[in-house]
């Protein structure tokens, strides 16, 4: 990553949560941001949720950064995923922690063997930019997505990443 800022990602935690929604109060505000309730409710479902975080803040308290969530349905050898939020401190957008996350909760859903799908506004160009090179190809356009902005969304697709596929570099 860029910058200056020693980040490290790590499975987010109950004491994550009041960070992670004060980030998407931030980045979301005119489109319903998560509470603390729904980071909870997603770490209740056993998805797969992480944070970025920096150790070096004084006194060794843990910064939170940013955070990517990624739920994880179906059963051994049906997996489906989803990124359900993606989302980094605008003072630190721009440094590669954004993709740094992203590929972390991929390289989970290639562990699966899973294709992964997300929403994303379709005024989002570095997002959308981001998704792309990292093979998710638009499905469709959802009209009012987002609430009570009533922002379009293009929904993703990545196909899945098979082990052999994996193994050959594709």
């Amino acid at each position: 990553m860029q910058g200056d800022v020693a980040a490290r990602l790590e499975p987010m935690r109950r004491r994550h949560v009041r960070a992670c929604a004060e980030i998407e109060q931030v980045l979301f505000a005119g489109d319903s941001p998560w509470p603390a309730a729904a980071f909870h409710s997603e770490l209740d479902l056993g998805g797969h949720y992480l944070v970025a975080v920096d150790g070096s803040v004084a006194g060794g308290d843990e910064h939170v950064l940013g955070y990517a969530g990624l739920a994880v349905m179906g059963k051994r050898g049906d997996y489906e995923t989803s990124v359900h939020t993606i989302g980094v401190r605008p003072e630190h957008q721009g440094t590669g922690l954004g993709k740094a996350l992203l590929r972390a909760v991929l390289a989970k859903a290639d562990e699966l063997a899973a294709p992964v799908l997300l929403e994303v506004r379709t005024d989002n160009d570095s997002a959308i930019g981001l998704y792309e090179k990292h093979g998710f190809r638009r499905l469709g356009l959802r009209k009012g997505y987002y609430q009570p902005s009533g922002a379009d969304a293009y929904t993703m697709r990545r196909e899945a990443i098979t082990g052999e596929r994996q193994e050959d570099g594709r």
